[in-house]
């Protein structure tokens, strides 16, 4: 009898769930259509339509790499918050795609920031058994969750030195730590929903992009600032959240300046001069070595500068399509980066 009852609550809430109705599915023959019906999605969101999105995607093995795949993740994370009351429904139909990419839907539940995100996991795991230790990771707070993204300030000289010779690190929360494939994935999840939020955390990402001393940061800010240019260029919303963000208050003096900076690439649809800018602050990078070790020549600190530089020298210049690896952290700069770089 308990069964009996248990299973028919469960068709109960089931009924409840708001229908969605059967969209005419998009035609998705290969990655870069999948990635133009995401960058245009928020003109004319049609949620239902997602999970036939995703599942072409699986398709098109568009998922074998998990460092690629930022803005899939945050796209349909995106789409989740945007969609509280059918969030059960897409999930349920997006996870009809291969078993082998389910993980995708499930970090995509714990980046949406829904209330219920943890329930929903607990909901989902008897489904994907073989996900189950990321299911319990992410509801344990073991695994970062977009919510934690942590854009910390440049550390002094004397923190680098001290943390050198530490014989120990100290204890610290589970953050996410920005990456290539941390930017796409607000990207993704900007396009799910066209807000404020995950452009915020691009924009305080900015002043990464006058680091001189640590080549992650400064690949990590360019980025932001090139993306934001090029893509606000041709998207003016975008563009509207920018200058809001300008003229903000209390918003820090060499934020605004990147800002401006940014602003006036897009208005002129020249973001030429940001590409350059990166690109010499990375030759700069690369031939005179970190401003922190040519001030004191004796600094044990081993920096990424070949890597990252390669990496946004890539980027930046589009030369990732043709398939160069670009690697800073464990991160790839994904496919995503690429065709919004590329967009007119």
């Amino acid at each position: 009898m308990h069964r009996l009852s248990a299973c028919l609550v469960l068709l109960l809430l089931a009924a409840a769930q708001p229908a969605i109705a059967a969209p005419q599915p998009p035609n998705i023959a290969s990655t870069a259509a999948g990635l133009a019906w995401i960058s245009a999605y928020r003109g004319k969101p049609e949620p239902a339509q997602v999970p036939a999105v995703i599942e072409a995607l699986s398709r098109l093995n568009a998922f074998d790499n998990p460092e690629n795949c930022g803005s899939y993740v945050g796209f349909l994370a995106g789409v989740l918050a945007d969609n509280p009351a059918t969030a059960e429904t897409l999930i349920a139909e997006s996870l009809k795609m291969r078993s082998a990419d389910q993980w995708l839907v499930l970090r995509a539940i714990a980046y949406s920031g829904l209330p219920d995100w943890k329930p929903l996991l607990r909901q989902y795991a008897a489904r994907v058994p073989a996900r189950r230790a990321m299911i319990d990771k992410y509801i344990g707070g073991k695994l970062p969750t977009l919510a934690q993204v942590s854009i910390a300030p440049e550390p002094s000289a004397w923190q680098r030195f001290i943390g050198h010779f530490r014989l120990s690190k100290p204890g610290r929360k589970v953050r996410l730590e920005p990456s290539p494939d941390v930017l796409d994935t607000l990207w993704g999840y900007y396009f799910g929903t066209g807000s404020y939020g995950p452009i915020l955390q691009l924009i305080a990402m900015l002043p990464w992009s006058n680091d001189r001393n640590d080549a992650a940061r400064l690949t990590i800010g360019s980025m932001a600032k090139y993306t934001l240019a090029r893509n606000a260029s041709h998207d003016q919303a975008l563009l509207a959240m920018l200058v809001s963000s300008s003229k903000a208050p209390n918003a820090p003096k060499d934020m605004v300046k990147i800002l401006n900076e940014i602003i006036e690439a897009a208005q002129t649809v020249d973001t030429a001069a940001i590409r350059e800018q990166a690109l010499a602050a990375i030759e700069e990078l690369k031939r005179k070595g970190p401003a922190n070790k040519r001030a004191v020549s004796w600094w044990g600190y081993i920096g990424e500068s070949t890597i990252a530089a390669g990496c946004l020298a890539a980027a930046v210049a589009s030369y990732t399509a043709a398939g160069l690896p670009c690697i800073i952290g464990g991160s790839t700069a994904s496919a995503a980066m690429n065709f919004w770089a590329n967009q007119p």
